[in-house]
């Protein structure tokens, strides 16, 4: 207090208690040697402005209502009250704005180079295989079809079962064909006796006319009665073996060996000679057919001519690859091509035969057919999760001698043993990523851990004489 009882001005009691010095050395303290210090400067200013309207006795009706200062609780203020509550309430401040403002930046850490598996770039000759897709069909197939009309009675096998050469597969009513058959028999019986009658007039005419007893003319007219009954009777023969083909058409079996399919007609439905029964199929060995371009066939046209006319040649192997995307492990032989090319979609028919001894292979399924058609010799390879593609471009990283990156936009081949053919933007030797691909970009640094290029497995077809399991590796996919 002044010597005349006011209070002193704010700034003298600042000067007094170190108020301000208290605000500033918290802040400098807690967040470092003046780093904080116009901090410090703005809360004195905040406070002296909040106190610039009570330095007056008069005012403490006023100071009293102040949110700030509602602890006060007498009119008289003295000094060490107003100061040890200044110093509450200026202690708060500093701590919120303390909390607020002193924030340390975290310290930067150099980043480490990711870690990047990389293969190097490898030359070497590689087959090239050529794809077709066809489908399979039997090595015969036979429709059933019944020659009789009738309805039908039986059937004699199982659907889907194998069968053999002249099985019973079907009987069809064969009353009509009975009593047809015994009516061909009595026009046969007929016949014959007219005949013998008709000859033993024939010999006592010949012996009357030898003897001048009749004329020529009823002599002719005798011999050529005689001569028209032998023919009728070689017509009831014809007439009985007719009836006895079709009482044994009722009997409906297979004509080879193979496997029945599901039987399109019911027994007891009405057959006749447009009705188709069933269908028995040949699957050992079976047949893939499928379209080659023209072109292609004329690459292999003196081949193709040459094993059709019985020439002796290295026979060229064929793969197939199945639905589900699995080689079968029985290489294929070529067997034949059509007589001629489609006009309308310039390819050509092939078929090849596989060996199918457990009727794994079915017809009507799909066959991806791949044959080694040619050899690319030194081509370049990598990996193929080596190759980025972008908008339609290709590129690869190349790592170099410094370990730093460089995207480079390549032109891509085929797939051979697994690997990817690069044309044009490589060379042999050079180190390309094929983990963390995705991670890097242009000119940055790397750290790389070296792997060998792990080609993906070549779908090899098994021999004949391997355990009968319809199919072997993974195919690989151009």
């Amino acid at each position: 207090m002044t010597s005349d009882g006011g209070l002193l001005p704010v700034r003298e009691l600042d000067e007094r208690l170190g108020f301000g010095q208290l605000i500033e050395r918290h802040l400098t303290d807690g967040c470092g040697k003046n780093t904080q210090l116009p901090l410090a400067h703005l809360v004195r200013q905040s406070v002296y402005s909040r106190l610039a309207g009570y330095e007056d006795r008069n005012d403490a009706e006023r100071l009293s209502q102040d949110p700030a200062f509602q602890m006060i609780g007498s009119r008289k203020i003295w000094e060490r009250g107003i100061a040890m509550r200044l110093f509450y309430v200026g202690f708060a401040v500093t701590l919120a704005l303390a909390a607020i403002g002193c924030k340390k930046a975290p310290l930067a850490l150099p980043v480490p180079a990711p870690e990047v598996v990389v293969t190097s770039v490898i030359e070497r000759d590689v087959p090239i295989y050529s794809e077709a897709v066809g489908t399979t069909v039997g090595f015969v197939d036979a429709q059933i079809y019944p020659k009789i009309s009738g309805y039908l009675l039986k059937q004699d096998y199982r659907d889907g079962s194998h069968v053999h050469t002249n099985q019973l597969l079907f009987e069809i009513d064969d009353r009509q064909y009975k009593a047809a058959l015994d009516q061909a028999l009595g026009n046969l019986a007929q016949a014959q006796a007219q005949l013998k009658q008709n000859q033993l007039n024939l010999a006592r005419y010949t012996d009357l006319f030898n003897r001048a007893v009749i004329s020529r003319q009823e002599f002719d007219n005798q011999t050529q009665t005689t001569r028209a009954t032998a023919a009728q009777v070689q017509a009831a023969q014809a007439a009985v073996e007719n009836a006895k083909l079709n009482l044994g058409w009722t009997k409906v079996s297979s004509p080879i060996d193979g496997v029945a399919a599901i039987a399109q007609a019911q027994v007891g439905d009405l057959v006749g000679a447009t009705t188709l029964l069933t269908t028995v199929s040949q699957l050992d060995p079976i047949k893939v057919t499928f379209p080659i371009p023209e072109k292609d066939y004329l690459h292999f046209a003196a081949q193709i001519n040459a094993q059709e006319n019985g020439v002796a040649q290295a026979a060229l192997p064929f793969q197939m690859i199945l639905d589900n995307g699995q080689t079968y492990q029985y290489q294929g032989r070529f067997y034949a091509a059509n007589r001629q090319v489609d006009p309308q979609l310039g390819t050509i028919q092939l078929q090849v035969t596989f060996p199918n001894p457990n009727n794994i292979l079915r017809p009507g399924q799909y066959a991806k057919i791949r044959a080694a058609t040619d050899v690319r010799h030194n081509a370049l390879l990598v990996a193929q999760n080596a190759v980025l593609e972008t908008q339609g471009q290709y590129q690869v990283a190349v790592v170099g001698s410094d370990n730093k990156v460089t995207m480079r936009t390549v032109e891509i081949g085929q797939q051979a043993a697994g690997l990817r053919i690069i044309e044009k933007g490589v060379s042999p030797g050079e180190r390309v990523i094929t983990e963390g691909l995705q991670t890097v970009h242009d000119g940055m640094e790397v750290k790389p851990r070296v792997m060998p290029a792990q080609p993906e497995p070549e779908s090899t077809p098994g021999s004949a004489g391997e355990a009968p399991s319809p199919v072997a590796t993974s195919s690989s996919q151009s």
